[in-house]
């Protein structure tokens, strides 16, 4: 048998490694393949195509179909710029709050899970935890795997049952202009300026699908939102810049037209704004690539997910959030699931970023509820 973790050190390990998204996750991985290898287990990993990240898949119990998945990430944003009191990557604990980068959101689900193996593995039955997993890790379980029950995704969610959630599309625009003397606009293209009407343009949409609303009247903010947040452009002030890209997002209603922003965007930038651009400069340009797709957490009130996470937070209510996760993917591949996991979303991606000892408590008392669920079945 090898080593053991309360929950809390667990969660002081995990949050030790720093994966911030833009780096590798592999020394993390390597610590979680280890342990659980030590308890006689065979995680699978998963690699990215350049194989500096991976995802990690171990299966608990028979190989036989029924099992339920457990599912979290392990990249955290990025620290540069805010104002932390502490190290992020040192748990602190203070005032009942554990403190450092990825508390909340959501290192805490991934280690209490871990910290159970010992417990899961007392037990007779399938169960498929996934440390970290989208779409490639998915992919294999339906390859390789018999086919789960379900899937609980431990995003923070003060341990309410979340059945539904808000689809992502993101996107990076580039537009193509004309350099020219600053002082002769009327003989270049400023992509920056073209990038900023097109943005105001966004905006526009933004306020109409405000004003659309939402019908089921369960979400915050209550309505499809869209916003850009990154631009880049221009060489100097004096120069019109030739080049200018910027990355936006819309946050989709379940059950809406998740086609129809980009359709105006593109149909805008197409008919409206480059004609006009062509006409100084025929090589002006305005591209449009997708960067991500999360599919909406569609709710499924007959969902054995659903009744099984209600069951285990003795909660009869669910909710609906507004942040993406991979529950749209596992349902997508006919996998029920729901959202459920320690810690407030508020917290999340913030400096001093922290979970209440209260919601790991919680979802200590979930795991342990598995486990009676587990061996009554």
């Amino acid at each position: 048998m090898g080593p053991t973790f309360t929950p809390r050190e667990m969660i002081e390990r995990l949050v030790a490694f720093d994966t911030t998204s833009r780096d590798s996750n592999l020394k993390l991985i390597d610590f979680v393949a280890d342990y659980l290898k030590s308890h006689g287990l065979s995680p699978k990993l998963i690699p990215n195509a350049e194989r500096t990240k991976a995802n990690l898949l171990c299966t608990l119990g028979p190989d036989i179909p029924g099992g339920i998945i457990l599912s979290g990430h392990t990249d955290v944003v990025p620290v540069d710029d805010q104002p932390w009191d502490t190290d992020p990557f040192v748990v602190v604990e203070k005032d009942g709050k554990l403190f450092g980068r990825g508390t909340a959101d959501m290192k805490s689900f991934s280690a209490i899970a871990l910290a159970f193996v010992p417990e899961f593995l007392r037990l007779s039955y399938d169960e498929e935890i996934g440390c970290l997993g989208v779409r490639p890790m998915i992919a294999d379980i339906a390859r390789n795997l018999p086919r789960p029950k379900l899937a609980i995704i431990g995003e923070p969610t003060d341990m309410k049952v979340v059945n539904a959630h808000k689809g992502i599309r993101s996107f990076r625009t580039t537009v193509t202009g004309r350099e020219a003397h600053s002082s002769q606009t009327d003989k270049g293209v400023n992509a920056v300026m073209v990038a900023a009407e097109l943005i105001v343009y966004l905006g526009e949409l933004a306020e109409e699908l405000r004003r659309r609303g939402d019908p089921s009247g369960r979400f915050n903010p209550p309505y499809t939102t869209t916003q850009a947040s990154v631009i880049e452009g221009g060489t100097a002030l004096n120069i019109l810049a030739r080049h200018c890209t910027f990355q936006w997002e819309f946050r989709f209603l379940p059950g809406s037209d998740e086609e129809e922003i980009l359709t105006r965007f593109e149909n805008h930038a197409r008919e409206i704004v480059l004609p006009r651009l062509q006409r100084i400069a025929p090589e002006a340009d305005i591209v449009t690539t997708p960067r991500s797709r999360v599919p909406p957490l569609v709710p499924d009130h007959s969902s054995p997910a659903e009744a099984l996470a209600k069951q285990l937070t003795g909660r009869n209510n669910v909710e609906a959030v507004s942040y993406g996760t991979e529950a749209g993917l596992f349902q997508e591949a006919d996998i029920p699931s729901v959202v459920c996991g320690p810690g407030n979303i508020l917290q999340a991606h913030k400096p001093n970023e922290f979970i209440e000892l209260s919601q790991v408590d919680a979802c200590v008392a979930f795991m342990h509820r598995l486990i009676d669920h587990a061996c009554a079945d």
